[in-house]
């Protein structure tokens, strides 16, 4: 999601997040894994839970929080910062978080598990920063056949390899897949025990360091197949609907703030990363930060993975083809577009 103001928003937001992105190598980071943010003197005991990882499209989070942005909009916020995705995921499914930054792909997938999830804004969709990575010798995906390939089974770079073998006309046994959590998957790359590796930054430049390897194929290659998500539990969908809209709200203002104050903005996103400002650059073209116009759009009903609907159609069976869900997911409850259209409407007004 991004900028509402069209193109002006588009441009900047696009370098800043994507910038923001791949900055932080999770396996050096300075952090502790579900850290309360330090710049909170003091959290109200009715605060939203918000949680948060490494990603471009989810650093403006921070923004908000040390901008009074979400304080402007009427909201308290304990934004928690999680060093492990996965178990970001997994705090929101066990109710210990009120919303949390996630992808499609793995939202689906929780579903399937059992969670009642909902999506109510779309943050960005990966242009380039989820990659397949391979040795010096393999040249196309043909070549793959046959050779080692890592990625954490089920998620959204397992997903982005098996398109990539599909547009080939290859198939998942035509190569000899390694299921290996993300940061294992890079490292066992670098160390020559796999051949090609499938991993989103920045485990990419991680992966990149090996000698002679290079990228085969990325999320650009594939519009709209991993996108990135505000979600929430059904249960404080029900119960604070308030909330969820000064949420929205919040982030669109955020990213406003981005547009006018971009130096600022770089810095904030670079100290949460932990890294220096000109690492973002590296990623600049891999995140695509939704304007509102996108986000609505991306909501409604379509017959490619720039619809939400058709790629959680998508996702649902892929997880089936892979063995994570044993019948496809009840999709039909997992979107809410009632939070940016009114969003969107309120723009009109102003």
């Amino acid at each position: 999601m991004k900028v509402r103001s069209l193109l002006s928003y588009c441009i900047l937001f696009l370098v800043t997040f994507s910038l923001a992105v791949g900055c932080v190598n999770p396996a050096v980071y300075i952090k502790t894994t579900n850290e309360v943010d330090s710049t909170a003197s003091s959290v109200s005991a009715n605060a939203v839970r918000l949680g948060f990882s490494a990603w471009p499209g989810w650093f403006p989070w921070q923004i908000a929080q040390e901008q009074g942005i979400f304080k402007a909009n009427n909201v308290p916020v304990d934004l928690k910062w999680f060093d492990g995705y996965l178990e970001s995921i997994n705090t929101l499914t066990a109710g210990q978080i009120d919303a949390n930054s996630q992808t499609l792909g793995d939202t689906v997938n929780s579903v399937a598990g059992g969670a009642d999830k909902v999506i109510v804004l779309v943050n960005d969709n990966s242009t380039g920063n989820d990659k397949v990575i391979v040795r010096e010798g393999i040249n196309s995906v043909a070549d793959l056949k046959g050779k080692k390939v890592a990625a954490e089974e089920g998620t959204v770079d397992h997903f982005l390899l098996l398109l990539g073998l599909k547009k080939a006309g290859l198939s998942p046994k035509d190569i000899q897949f390694v299921p290996l959590e993300t940061g294992q998957a890079a490292a066992a790359f670098v160390g020559g025990q796999v051949d090609a590796v499938a991993v989103f930054a920045p485990f990419t430049t991680q992966a990149l360091k090996r000698s002679g390897s290079k990228e085969l194929f990325s999320s650009k290659d594939f519009p709209g197949a991993i996108s990135d998500h505000l979600v929430v539990s059904r249960k404080f969908l029900q119960e604070k609907p308030e909330e969820i809209q000064a949420l929205v709200n919040s982030w669109f203002a955020t990213l406003e703030y981005m547009q006018k104050n971009p130096e600022q903005s770089y810095e904030i996103m670079a100290k949460r990363a932990g890294v220096p400002v000109s690492e973002y650059k590296e990623y600049a073209d891999g995140t695509r930060i939704f304007t509102i116009e996108e986000n609505l759009k991306a909501f409604q009903p379509g017959n490619d993975l720039n619809s939400l609907q058709f790629a959680a159609q998508e996702m649902s069976k892929f997880l089936i083809e892979v063995g994570l869900a044993k019948s496809q997911p009840d999709i039909t409850k997992i979107f809410d577009d009632r939070f940016v259209k009114a969003y969107a409407e309120q723009v009109k007004k102003s």
